[in-house]
C-alpha cells in the first residue's frame, strides 16, 4: 500500500485535517477492489466444489469479505488512517461489488462438479 508521510500541513496540530495524496489513495482503493473481485472468483469456484446451496453460499460469501477486510486491516498495521480517509473504505468499499463475480464463478463451479 503506498503511504503519505506527511499528514499535517501546520505541523501536526490536533485540530488540523489530514491531508492525502489523491494518486495514493486511489491506488490503495484500487487495491481494495482488485482484491475484492479476486478473492469473489476464487470463493465463488471454493463454493461452488464445496457444494453450498442457497443461503450459505451467500454466507460463505460474506465470511470471506470479512476475512479479506481483516487481512486488508492488519496488512495496514491496523492503521486506516494512514492509507485511507476512513474505515469504510476497508470494511464496506467493493462488498457489493464483487457479489456479482461471486455468483457467477459458484454457480458455474457447482454446474460443472455437481451437474455434469
Amino acid at each position: 500500500m503506498v503511504w503519505e508521510g506527511d499528514r499535517g500541513a501546520s505541523g501536526g496540530a490536533e485540530d488540523d485535517l489530514p491531508i492525502f495524496n489523491a494518486e495514493n489513495l486511489q491506488s490503495n482503493v484500487k487495491s481494495i477492489y482488485y482484491s475484492r473481485t479476486f478473492l469473489s472468483i476464487i470463493g465463488g469456484v471454493i463454493a461452488g466444489i464445496w457444494g453450498f446451496t442457497g443461503f450459505t453460499g451467500f454466507i460463505f460469501y460474506f465470511l470471506v469479505m470479512a476475512a479479506a477486510s481483516f487481512g486488508l486491516a492488519t496488512q495496514a498495521k491496523f492503521s486506516v488512517c494512514t492509507y485511507f480517509d476512513s474505515w469504510n473504505r476497508i470494511f464496506l468499499d467493493g462488498i457489493f461489488g464483487g457479489l456479482m463475480s461471486f455468483v457467477l464463478f459458484w454457480t458455474f463451479a457447482y454446474d460443472i462438479v455437481h451437474i455434469f
